[in-house]
């Protein structure tokens, strides 16, 4: 998660200026740039996730997430009230080949092609804190009045 903001412009700015790391094709980022922008022009973003592998992103807003899908075009708006976390420490667990020895997600109670499933995990110990340190920052705005 981005660091938070308290500007509705800056919030912003630093999403669009972040979702630069993404290799998007040119129509999936003229939709951040243009449609997402629009909608959330008067919308304070608090912090911001972003998959580089193919630019879903997660917007964290006051009371709300917001997950944004490029490839469909798809905006999920999921109230704070439906979010939950789950986190699994397997450091100490038998693990077959490929298995996280981490895992965390976000997710939400809501109908099955509405669902968040919002999953970060690893295979290598040495990454742990830094997962856990991006946990620490879902809980905080979870937990934040």
């Amino acid at each position: 998660m981005a660091k938070q903001e308290v500007s509705t412009d800056a919030g912003l700015q630093q999403f669009l200026d972040d979702l630069q790391q993404c290799d998007l094709p040119t129509r999936q980022r003229e939709w951040f740039h243009i449609d997402v922008a629009a909608m959330f022009s008067s919308t304070p973003i608090h912090a911001h996730e972003i998959d580089t592998d193919n630019g879903k992103t997660l917007l964290f807003l006051n009371d709300s997430l917001v997950l944004l899908c490029p490839q469909q075009h798809i905006l999920h708006h999921f109230p704070k009230h439906l979010i939950h976390c789950f986190v699994e420490d397997r450091r100490h667990h038998v693990l077959l080949d490929d298995e996280p020895v981490f895992r965390a997600e976000l997710f939400s109670i809501s109908p099955l092609e509405e669902q968040l499933c919002w999953v970060i995990n690893s295979a290598e110990e040495h990454q742990i804190p830094a997962l856990q340190a991006k946990i620490a920052k879902w809980m905080a705005w979870l937990n934040r009045a």
